[in-house]
């Protein structure tokens, strides 16, 4: 291989994209960048309230741009921009806008552009869990289980529920829309110039783990699945794909316009995209059987098993198996926590709330040194709370709570599903109540690993990578603890870009596959976690707790629903 080859890895998160610039002979990273999503750190076009969380594609659209060349600068211009061989996207998931004929999100368009409903509906939008109810109650009515390949349950977080959501409220983006497509799907068709959305290369990832398409259905479900589901969706399927592509096929050539735009030379070869926990177990060194854990504002759990050793299991209640949605020639098998350092983002905005809110109204401190000393105190809370709280005795008293507070991912989807913190007194300090928030996120955890072991997946261990593995050792002790296993922590700090730089590398031919590119490219790790047996026993029971108290906080949460339902 020659020395001077270079690939770059883009990672779209869910509030910011990163850009990476690696070394592809060694995964050295050359230069990196990040971009916070302006129009979606203020607030624009979401209510928490109503579990809307949208995202513009100007957004994206900057980012990319902006990341990319920043990349290019830092690492020496025009010099390394030559020996770019290769770009490969991973974004959130599932996260689909509406498109017109030409590939355009509708939120491109003037009439659309401060329309919610045209933008990107992120991956934690949860305005769908009513046709997501639909959705599983219909599949129930035909004899092929559509629905076996995504563990048995549908998900308001994915592909069609959203969809039919946003037919149902909008008609005007009902009439725009003309197909509904994956953020993943849509940048490289960005990058790569596509003018028709009928050239999109669909992603095996995405299709298989959020939007019903398998080998064994010869792609997506028929027509009549979706049209007597809803007739609004009456050819749909004529207008979204069959075929999908694995992560280490190209996309396409990067435009010429983009090439200009950043710098590049339009040789490029740019990638089929994926999600970003696919491809970050891939940066993250991922084997068989080894759990790769996502952990930022959600996890997102994948692992890997040779295909032919799945040999016709289905895993119930996770996030889907699909053949090579992670590395082509095994199958990997997703599951997640809709919520877990949004979590702990949650309770530090609620302990902020007097500093957020009444210092500005101080009259013993100016305006710059209230927006100091606001910024100081927001970066001091968590590393400060994780420092008590690790000072506290585990014991089966303790406050206790379940981390639903965006509704359960997995095992068994059901986003209707609600946070709790239970055993309060008035000595409940903030301390203890955030690590009854973090035990809750660690035994969410352990009830993903204990369904892959129940159904006969054997879990080795587990690999972690994100935000919260790298910056919280208190966390990964405690979730060590709770799974009785050791937790490796890989050493690349954007490891979500770093997996797509790897497969930049496959797709630009630097590589021959996934594998050798892992090999070649992968840094390691530079931190093992080791579970105490001593707490065992103790968490044992806190778990069992915990269990009892989510089974109480399901039954409740099923009685409103049903409530609601009823009255609608």
């Amino acid at each position: 291989m020659s020395k001077d080859q270079y690939v770059i890895g883009v990672d779209y998160g869910s509030d910011s994209v990163r850009s990476v610039i690696v070394d592809a002979a060694n995964g050295r990273e050359v230069a990196s960048s990040v971009f916070n999503y302006p129009r979606w750190r203020q607030g624009l076009y979401c209510d928490a309230a109503l579990n809307q969380f949208r995202q513009h594609p100007s957004d994206f659209i900057e980012g990319l741009e902006t990341t990319i060349k920043d990349c290019i600068q830092k690492a020496g211009g025009a010099t390394i921009a030559d020996a770019i061989k290769g770009i490969s996207i991973d974004t959130t998931g599932s996260t689909p806008v509406a498109v017109d004929a030409t590939g355009t999100p509708l939120a491109l368009l003037p009439q659309f552009a401060t329309n919610p409903n045209a933008m990107f509906v992120l991956w934690k939008d949860h305005t769908a869990i009513k046709e997501a109810a639909e959705i599983n109650a219909h599949a129930a009515n035909f004899d092929i289980n559509y629905l076996k390949y995504v563990g048995g349950i549908y998900s308001s977080e994915w592909f069609w529920a959203k969809l039919l959501h946003i037919v149902r409220v909008d008609e005007a983006v009902n009439q725009a829309l003309h197909s509904w497509v994956e953020h993943c799907d849509w940048i490289p068709f960005l990058l790569t110039g596509g003018t028709r959305a009928a050239d999109i290369k669909r992603g095996r990832c995405s299709a298989g783990h959020k939007a019903l398409w398998a080998e064994e259905f010869d792609g997506l479900p028929p027509d009549s699945f979706f049209s007597s589901l809803d007739p609004l969706l009456t050819g749909i399927t004529g207008k979204l794909y069959k075929e999908t592509f694995t992560a280490d096929q190209s996309a396409g050539l990067l435009s010429a316009e983009w090439a200009k735009s950043l710098g590049l030379n339009s040789n490029v070869v740019v990638g089929t995209g994926a999600f970003d926990a696919h491809m970050g177990a891939v940066g993250g060194q991922i084997e068989p059987y080894y759990l790769s854990k996502v952990m930022g504002t959600s996890t997102c759990d994948i692992l890997v098993a040779p295909s032919a050793e799945i040999d016709g299991k289905l895993v119930k209640g996770i996030c889907g198996q699909v053949n090579g949605s992670v590395i082509p020639g095994m199958t990997g098998l997703e599951a997640g926590q809709s919520a877990f350092g949004d979590t702990y983002a949650w309770f530090k905005s609620l302990i902020s709330w007097p500093v957020n809110t009444l210092l500005s109204q101080s009259t013993l401190v100016d305006k710059a040194t209230a927006d100091a000393l606001r910024d100081e105190l927001s970066d001091l809370i968590i590393p400060e709370l994780s420092r008590q709280a690790a000072l506290l005795p585990v014991n089966e008293s303790s406050e206790l709570a379940v981390d639903w507070f965006n509704g359960r991912r997995t095992p068994d989807a059901n986003q209707a599903l609600k946070g709790v913190i239970n055993g309060l007194n008035l000595g409940s300090d903030a301390p203890r109540v955030f690590r009854a928030l973090a035990e809750a996120t660690c035994f969410g955890a352990k009830s993903i690993v204990d369904r892959f072991i129940s159904e006969g997946i054997p879990v080795k261990g587990i690999i972690g990578i994100g935000g919260v593995a790298k910056k919280s050792p208190f966390i990964m002790q405690m979730m060590a603890d709770v799974l009785g296993m050791p937790i490796r922590i890989h050493q690349f700090t954007h490891t979500c870009a770093l997996g797509a730089a790897m497969f930049a590398a496959v797709v630009a031919g630097i590589y021959p596959n996934v594998e050798e590119a892992m090999s070649a490219m992968g840094g390691g790790f530079d931190a093992t976690y080791e579970p105490n047996p001593a707490l065992q026993a103790v968490y044992q029971k806190r778990y069992q707790q915990y269990q009892k108290l989510g089974g109480h906080i399901a039954g409740q949460t099923g009685v409103l629903n049903s409530n609601q339902l009823q009255t609608a």
